[in-house]
């Protein structure tokens, strides 16, 4: 019966969310809450909601400060030179502005944190898309799925978890992960490469008069300054910039070569809301808030936070609360302009913050009620006898599935040593049982139950629905990819 119910819940979610029947806040509390009614537990409804907001209250903590910082340091011009190199390598062209997004995705997630990934990729690249015409959607799902392959790093948190769980060494994990690890990253280079054909056939690419007076990135950054100077001065309430997001149109003229709409809708869907939007938010170069004097400062600072998190020298929702005040009280030390730069960035704080306490309502009932156990005994039992020499394969294909409807650790806590058990029982290492168990990373970080990817969406302007639609299906191959590389070197 909870199997039943457990399953029946998640794909009530999902289909609401992605038929676009309820918001995801709405349908994280309102869901979970009435099937904890049917399973006859509604009485202990409370006791689980209050411990799933207590398990996810550091990661709201986190995710709240991380976005005051990093919006600090967008504000401050710490970013600016990684949006003229991306410019520089994408002139205009949509394939490079794609493929530049899985690139920039891919170096960011070095730190190991999903949020700050998105964070800085969203900030750089969202101003070009929008300039640009390009689905946003597009962005979101690159963005994650390249974060997803490597969110498998030693620090990013699964390797970590499956070494602890099976008593192994993160890097006899790990180390050997790596070819199929890079043959999964360029596989999500090669998607970013096909996808931004797509755009380029519908949108075109985007020419300017006077091609010959200067480079393509510099006329790209003095159309989105000018967006951005002739608005209304009204601050911004995201995280790209404190740049007016009014829809004024710049002042240099622009016109496409081939392709067709450029409303930058999803080219899997029609009813991508962020592309409807008038005007756009850019890094203005002229914005009041930049403090070149201070540049090498915030480096050093970001580069400390980063170190601290990788070492793990404080917890990381610490990290972020002294960074954030740090950050605020040394580039902005009048109060005023304090109190200005908080309220900058309120809208994007209260949206993650929230829906970081709805997913708590989700995770605490699925936990506390018993479903997600029963579920993941359901799924160990329906495998045949006949594959438990393959157990490893098996357990890489339930990784997809599971990672996606299940928090890291209670996968890799709860679901991985049975498995491991199982395998070992017909001779398969813990080892290969823990590499398999990775793969399912790519599809994870798009999971309704991972705080960042509201990050993503948020701060893109997406729907979650559209961007789970979307991106679903080439999470999953990417994951297959990395599965099938696994296997074909002898890894797994």
């Amino acid at each position: 019966m909870l199997t039943f119910l457990g399953f029946a819940m998640i794909a009530a979610f999902l289909v609401l969310i992605m038929m676009k029947k309820m918001s995801p806040i709405a349908a994280l509390v309102l869901i979970p809450a009435l099937f904890c009614v049917f399973a006859g537990k509604g009485a202990h409804l409370g006791d689980y909601v209050i411990d799933g907001v207590g398990k996810l209250a550091p990661t709201a903590a986190m995710l709240m400060f991380a976005i005051v910082y990093f919006g600090v340091m967008i504000d401050v011009g710490l970013f600016d030179p990684i949006v003229r190199g991306i410019l520089r390598f994408c002139k205009a062209d949509p394939v490079r502005v794609v493929v530049g997004t899985a690139v920039l995705a891919a170096i960011v997630s070095l730190d190991g944190d999903g949020s700050t990934t998105f964070m800085i990729t969203v900030s750089a690249m969202y101003p070009l898309y929008k300039r640009l015409g390009l689905s946003l959607v597009v962005m979101t799902g690159v963005a994650a799925t390249a974060n997803g392959v490597m969110n498998t790093l030693p620090w990013g948190g699964p390797t970590a978890r499956a070494a602890t769980a099976l008593k192994l060494d993160a890097s006899d994990i790990f180390v050997p992960m790596i070819p199929a690890l890079a043959v999964g990253l360029l596989f999500v280079f090669g998607l970013a490469y096909v996808l931004g054909l797509k755009e380029r056939r519908r949108v075109g690419t985007l020419v300017m008069p006077g091609e010959t007076a200067e480079p393509a990135e510099e006329r790209l950054l003095v159309a989105t300054a000018t967006a951005t100077a002739t608005a209304t001065g009204s601050t911004a309430t995201g995280s790209t910039a404190t740049g007016s997001a009014a829809p004024a149109k710049p002042s240099v003229p622009t016109s496409r070569t081939g392709g067709g709409s450029d409303s930058g809708t999803d080219p899997d869907s029609d009813s991508d809301s962020a592309a409807h939007e008038d005007g756009f938010q850019g890094l203005d170069p002229r914005r009041p808030t930049l403090r070149p004097r201070l540049y090498w400062f915030n480096a050093g600072l970001t580069v400390a936070l980063l170190t601290a998190m990788i070492t793990e020298l404080l917890p990381i929702p610490v990290l972020f609360v002294l960074a954030a005040a740090l950050a605020l009280t040394v580039n902005f030390p009048h109060m005023p302009d304090q109190k200005a730069r908080i309220a900058a960035h309120a809208d994007n704080v209260l949206n993650v913050a929230g829906m970081v306490f709805a997913a708590a309502v989700f995770t605490g009932v699925l936990s506390g009620t018993g479903m997600v156990k029963h579920m993941a005994d359901w799924l160990v039992a329906v495998v045949p006898e006949g594959m438990g020499p393959h157990m490893a394969l098996v357990t890489g294909l339930l990784s997809l599935p599971l990672t996606y409807f299940m928090s890291n650790d209670g996968f890799y806590f709860g679901v991985l040593p049975v498995l491991a058990e199982a395998g070992a029982a017909h001779g398969v290492s813990p080892l290969e049982i823990a590499r398999a168990s990775l793969v399912g990373q790519a599809l994870h970080m798009s999971s309704p139950l991972v705080p960042a990817v509201y990050v993503l969406v948020g701060m893109a302007k997406v729907e979650f629905g559209d961007h789970t639609r979307f991106t679903v299906k080439w999470a999953a191959l990417t994951s297959l990819v990395v599965l099938g590389a696994g296997m074909l070197f002898g890894i797994i």
